[in-house]
């Protein structure tokens, strides 16, 4: 397969994430609209964090079972185990500290300036629902390249359709996540906040979809388990981080029926576009 068809699939898994981008310019959704869409969320970045934790864990889990076998040494337990434990604690721990970095007062001059006066530009003056927005749409980016590796590598190794099957299920899963990086903004909706504009919308899907080119091109080129690994963990820690955020939203927006089923909801999608993939031996 030439890299020009190549790079041609990775966008259009890529691309499908635009469909659930316009929810985030309702106007002002209705409350239980609102529980349900931050349900979906949650339950596709549930789906998300397992998937990645697993594809992850998958090249130390080896490893393990070598040592086991007496097929190999511990070296590459504890560098897997490193790469596994490095890979969470970075994902996690710098959106945190990302997060108290916004959230303090800047000097600018000679006074100091608190957050909700600066200039109308930079992370800082995002509202914290479109703040959360862009946490979602990097951590899915980044699980997104960990799938474009996986595209490209099945290319790289001339299995088109192994390629092609990665492509319709990753398609599939990213049409999706679009409804988990929107599901805050309706917060903002409700709040009588004016709606994102269209070039700020297609910004989050460009975040999250486009490293799955990127991963394809990268993948076709050379094929790494440990890159794999990184980048898996460090979209498991970011989606963890994001998940505690959306949980916290939910408690205090009450109807935890309707909050269950969007739960579910998202969960079910997730497994069943992953079932795609699965189910043709990938």
């Amino acid at each position: 397969m030439s890299t020009g068809h190549t790079l041609l699939l990775g966008a259009i898994a890529g691309v499908t994430i635009l469909l659930g981008m316009p929810l985030g310019r309702l106007e002002r959704p209705a409350a239980t609209l609102r529980v349900m869409l931050n349900g979906v969320a949650i339950g596709i970045l549930l789906f998300l964090f397992w998937d990645v934790l697993s594809g992850a864990w998958g090249p130390l889990d080896a490893a393990l079972s070598n040592v086991h076998e007496h097929h190999g040494g511990l070296g590459p337990v504890f560098g897997y185990g490193a790469l596994f434990l490095g890979g969470l604690a970075v994902g996690l721990m710098s959106l945190v500290y990302y997060e108290r970095l916004l959230g303090r007062p800047r000097r600018m001059g000679p006074g100091t300036v608190a957050v909700g006066d600066l200039p109308a530009a930079g992370p800082r003056t995002l509202s914290p629902a479109r703040r959360l927005a862009l946490l979602i749409a990097v951590g899915i980016g980044l699980h997104n390249f960990g799938e474009g590796l996986a595209i490209g590598s099945a290319a790289n190794a001339g299995d088109i359709s192994l390629a092609t099957l990665l492509v319709v299920g990753f398609a599939l899963h990213n049409a999706t996540e679009g409804f988990g990086i929107v599901a805050p903004l309706a917060a903002d909706r409700a709040a009588g906040e004016p709606r994102p504009s269209w070039g700020s919308l297609l910004g989050l899907a460009a975040i999250a979809g486009g490293p799955t080119f990127i991963g394809t091109a990268v993948g076709q080129s050379f094929s790494s388990e440990a890159m794999s690994t990184v980048f898996f963990t460090l979209a498991a820690g970011s989606i963890l981080y994001v998940v505690v955020q959306l949980l916290g939203i939910a408690a205090k927006i009450g109807r935890r029926d309707l909050l269950a089923w969007g739960l579910l909801l998202g969960l079910f999608a997730g497994f069943i576009t992953d079932a795609v993939v699965t189910a043709g031996g990938a």
